[in-house]
């Protein structure tokens, strides 16, 4: 396999080497560099705004879709079978979509994903429009969608290498986050605007006509800019070798179990969400949306605040998604709306900080041949586990109450954390240290070999 010029090119260390959960960053460090630094490469910049338009879209159609089915069913389970159905391909198909985009480009691929994804937000637009819509009709929806992103998911996030090189990966990613949740700062209300004033249809066509922007950002780059990746021949057993790739590793193989912890059961956000405004507040769609817009507020906070970090750090990854676990069990007890409303900020900066600090060390850390395949795996773990999640805490929603739900998943995110946090510092050999440093109590993982010999020194 060749691993391509660069630093962040270079095929992940032997954990043997180093320890995997020490401080060290996850791959080479970073240069410190400007918060939107990658923006200055032109593919990248048309990229960007592309994206910018048709992620507004996107969340429309999450908000109006979950509104849809909750009022054509009145139950919080069918939004989790919808939520199931999007990401139930990503579950079954996930690693062999990751095949594809390590043998195909990048580009042209793209252009068909997205195409296929326009098409079906109209052809819901003109279902809800008309008024034929039913349950079903939205389930095929999600489920169509679901499939376009087994390809599109990881094509897109290996794509950027491409755009950027290794020097402004990381940039690059935390600034791609950003723009996801800037974008659900408007997408939402825009989404509850329309919902309330001329129904869910229009979203749904907005949506369809925003992948416009993207479509016409990847015509008008410049092949000849693009930092070029060897593609992975067609062979037998790539399916195999790709999972061997990361089960070898430890700095790929446990962030991934842990996000596949909190995808599953703590990120089920339109089930729990939509419960809490519509059960427990009894405040509709407007609340919906802003509980929506306020996690987005956060979200974008943790993904500008990543940008600016030069590495992405295993031990943040732990502790990030502790907090997150712990501040849904605070939520879930919140007696007021108003309360339960402002711990969405925080929710959402500990959340993405985890979603972008796994995102940043496994691409930094994976050789860009097999890039494909491990960005494959760790959507198909990530997204996948939604359909198996969603209908369990739907179900539990559903019997139990949202306090219930939320604070379940909540604690499943805290335990699989610290779990993961023990496994990953008894493989670096590092052991726990407290002391005092600059007048204030330190808690960190340092090499036993360090503290054997603190004494002697």
């Amino acid at each position: 396999m060749s691993s391509g010029p660069g630093a962040a090119s270079a095929p992940a260390p032997d954990p043997h080497d180093s320890p995997p959960a020490s401080d060290a960053p996850a791959a080479r460090p970073a240069r410190k560099s400007s918060m939107f630094s990658s923006l200055t490469v032109r593919n990248y910049r048309l990229f960007f705004m592309g994206q910018v338009v048709s992620n507004i879209g996107t969340w429309m159609q999450r908000i109006a879709q979950d509104w849809l089915v909750l009022s054509l069913t009145g139950s919080s389970a069918a939004v989790g079978i919808t939520t199931a159905l999007q990401f139930l391909p990503m579950l079954l198909f996930g690693l062999y979509g990751g095949v594809l985009v390590d043998r195909l480009r990048k580009r042209p691929t793209l252009l068909v994903t997205q195409s296929s994804m326009a098409l079906t937000a109209i052809a819901l637009a003109v279902l809800t429009l008309t008024g034929h819509v039913q349950v079903w009709h939205v389930y095929v929806a999600a489920f169509a969608v679901g499939l376009a992103t087994v390809v599109d998911n990881p094509a897109r996030q290996s794509f950027v290498s491409e755009l950027v090189g290794p020097g402004q990966l990381q940039n690059a990613v935390s600034l791609n986050s950003a723009n996801f949740q800037s974008a659900r700062l408007v997408g939402p209300a825009v989404a509850g605007l329309l919902i309330t004033g001329v129904g869910t249809g229009y979203a749904f066509l907005f949506n369809g006509l925003s992948f416009i922007a993207p479509l016409t950002g990847l015509l008008l780059m410049r092949a000849r800019e693009l930092h070029v990746v060897e593609r992975a021949p067609r062979g037998k057993g790539q399916l195999r070798e790709g999972v061997r790739y990361v089960t070898g590793r430890p700095e790929l193989i446990w962030p991934i179990v842990l996000v596949g912890f909190v995808g599953t059961f703590a990120f089920n956000f339109p089930v729990y969400l939509s419960a809490f405004a519509d059960d427990v507040f009894h405040a509709g769609a407007g609340a919906y949306s802003m509980f929506n817009t306020l996690m987005a507020v956060g979200s974008v906070a943790g993904a500008l605040l990543a940008a600016r970090r030069g590495t992405a750090r295993l031990r943040l990854l732990i502790v990030a998604a502790m907090a997150f676990g712990a501040l849904e069990i605070v939520a879930a007890t919140t007696p007021t709306l108003w309360m339960f409303a402002l711990l969405m900020v925080p929710l959402g900066l500990f959340g993405m900080t985890v979603n972008v600090t796994t995102n940043t060390s496994i691409q930094m850390s994976t050789d860009p041949a097999m890039r494909g395949r491990v960005m494959a795996l760790y959507m198909m773990i990530f997204l996948g586990g939604s359909p198996v999640g969603a209908p369990i805490v739907g179900w539990v929603t559903d019997t139990y109450g949202a306090r219930v739900g939320l604070a379940a998943g909540g604690a499943v995110a805290a335990l699989a954390a610290a779990v993961i946090g023990l496994i990953l510092a008894r493989v670096g050999n590092l052991r726990l240290s407290v002391g005092w440093h600059g007048g204030h109590p330190r808690v960190r993982f340092v090499p036993r070999e360090q503290e054997a010999l603190a004494p002697a020194a």
